[in-house]
Parts: structure tokens; C-alpha cells; sequence
């Protein structure tokens, strides 16, 4: 190899890596991460992503099972599992998600925030018939004992 060529090669070397060196110390030092993210939203989207968050949580959750299913099926992955092919005309998709509906997921949340809060009710109404029931026990005197 001549000297030109193996100068040139060292030199795309060096810019090369330069650039992808540079590509990658930017990257790292300007995406910020997750937990920032989320602190510079607004107010009100950093309150519809809590409230979301357990929704996401579950669609990720069944879409797991549903990849188990289709990972431990002989059949090609298009013909397994729950998941409609979004191509098909006759499967008219609405915006809402495919894995789980958001207003029986509301719905379910909401009655077993009711649920927790009859039992810890039902167990404080215990609790006060107790300390009741202790603090105000009364010898009962018959109507014909007199002393």
C-alpha cells in the first residue's frame, strides 16, 4: 500500500471515530432521563400519566401472556393470539386499545378502591363495637333485686 492511500485511511479513521465518538457523548449527555422527563411536563399531563400508568402497566402485562402464547405455539405468530390483524378492512379499530378496554379497566379499578374501603370500614365499625362494648359494660340489675 502506498503512503497516500494508508493516510487516507487514517485519517477517515480518526474523523470516523471522531464522529461517531462525538454522536455518542452527545447522546449521552443531552437525553435526559425518564424521571426528568416527567417532571418538566404540566401539571395536568404529569397527572394523566400517573393515572395511566396502571392501565399501561396491564396492557404491557397481557401483552406478555399474549407473546408466551404465541412463542410457545407451532403456528405462525399471525395466526395466534387475540391480536387482530390492524390491515384487515373488516376490522374496524377504534382508537381505544386493543388489549384492554380503558373504561372496564376504570370500572374495575374503581370497584375494588370501593371494596378495600368497606372492608377497612367494615373493620374500624369493629373495632369502635369493641372498644364500645369494653368501656360500657353495665351490671344489669333486676327489676326485683333491690340492693
Amino acid at each position: 500500500m502506498d503512503p497516500a492511500s494508508k493516510l487516507l485511511w487514517k485519517r477517515s479513521l480518526i474523523f470516523g471515530g471522531g464522529i461517531i465518538l462525538s454522536g455518542v457523548l452527545l447522546y449521552k449527555f443531552t437525553t435526559p432521563t425518564p424521571e426528568q422527563l416527567i417532571a418538566r411536563l404540566s401539571p395536568e399531563l404529569r397527572a394523566d400519566y400517573e393515572r395511566n400508568k396502571e392501565l399501561r402497566e396491564k396492557e404491557q402485562q397481557i401483552l406478555m401472556e399474549i407473546v408466551q402464547k404465541t412463542a410457545a405455539s407451532d403456528e405462525p405468530a399471525w395466526k395466534t393470539g387475540p391480536i387482530p390483524n390492524p390491515w384487515d378492512r373488516n376490522n374496524v379499530q377504534t382508537s381505544e386499545s386493543i388489549l384492554v378496554k380503558k373504561e372496564l379497566f376504570e370500572k374495575e379499578q374503581a370497584k375494588n378502591a370501593q371494596l378495600e374501603k368497606l372492608e377497612k370500614l367494615k373493620k374500624e365499625v369493629e373495632l369502635t363495637d369493641e372498644l364500645v362494648g369494653e368501656n360500657n359494660v353495665k351490671k344489669v340489675k333486676s327489676w326485683y333485686k333491690f340492693w
